[in-house]
């Protein structure tokens, strides 16, 4: 069994300050400064309509994320129930039954490995829901409902009303589901809530390759990471052909950790939370004044 893990998320590391005086020799002070980061882990793959076939894939990678010391990973939206009417036709014919067990024991999982989990999965809670459920070892499940319906979403589910920020030791994690990332006020919400990570979860998928499709939602999160001065996370399924990013973006839309388009695999990053640099900084001022913060 592995601890949890989250006070890693903390280390406070010495160094050495020079100081000078007219009335005595240089002298070496030591001072603390505390850097905060996680190590995160995303997993695209193929999502089908079988529960069990589903996680068996997401059981896998949990426990590979654990062995290489990963504090959070990440799946696709509906990785557990697969998506209506992509690889199921409707939300109301999901083993809904089989992804309540699932659902359990990935907070199982969770507690036993120490290691947080940010899955997607339509939901049957007296109406169909689209949600990113969130388990963190020792902590109540959470949960955040997709809010932008249209097309097959607006037929199967029903909106939420969440905020999507959750709290992962310290840091400040906002989530958001696939569409909502064409609109750009679901993430002034999370800037003006001071996330720390943005986190997007896709099934963006074309029955026939389409990289234009794919640079263009790739572009979309290079934006929104830059215009929130935040960190994102992606991650999509892979199946018939990948229209969205498996990646990690820096708060200067730089694009440090990509995975392979239509393969299946696992990233891995060291998120090590930064100051902003100059131009951040400069975003960040404006940004203040525009969103009233």
């Amino acid at each position: 069994m592995r601890n949890t893990g989250l006070k890693k998320s903390v280390i406070s590391k010495p160094y050495m300050e020079l100081r000078t005086s007219c009335f005595k020799k240089p002298s070496v002070i030591m001072s603390i400064r505390r850097i905060i980061y996680m190590k995160l882990a995303a997993y695209q793959f193929g999502v089908t309509g079988d529960v069990k076939q589903n996680m068996g894939m997401i059981r896998k990678a949990v426990e590979l994320a654990a062995e290489q010391n990963a504090e959070l990973i990440v799946f696709p939206e509906c990785a557990v129930s697969g998506y209506p009417s992509r690889n199921i036709d409707m939300a109301k014919n999901i083993d809904h039954a089989a992804v309540g067990k699932a659902l359990q024991e990935l907070r199982e999982l969770s507690d036993k490995l120490g290691i947080s989990v940010l899955v997607g999965t339509a939901f049957l809670d007296n109406k169909y829901y689209n949600r990113a459920y969130l388990y963190t070892p020792g902590q109540s499940p959470m949960w955040y409902g997709k809010r932008a319906l249209y097309g097959w979403d607006e037929e199967n589910f029903a909106p939420e009303n969440e905020t999507g920020v959750f709290k992962i030791g310290e840091l400040t994690i906002g989530v958001r589901i696939c569409f909502e990332v064409r609109f750009p006020e679901y993430f002034r919400e999370l800037y003006k809530a001071h996330t720390d990570l943005n986190i997007v979860l896709f099934y963006d998928v074309t029955d026939t390759d389409d990289t234009e499709r794919y640079n263009l939602i790739r572009s979309h999160l290079l934006t929104r990471a830059v215009e929130n001065i935040t960190p994102f996370l992606s991650v999509n399924t892979i199946a018939p052909f990948q229209t969205a990013p498996t990646c990690f973006i820096n708060a200067s839309g730089k694009v440090l950790r990509e995975l392979e388009r239509n393969k299946e695999d696992l990233l891995i990053f060291d998120y090590e939370k930064s100051e902003p640099n100059f131009g951040e900084k400069g975003r960040i001022l404006y940004s203040d004044i525009l969103t009233n913060k």
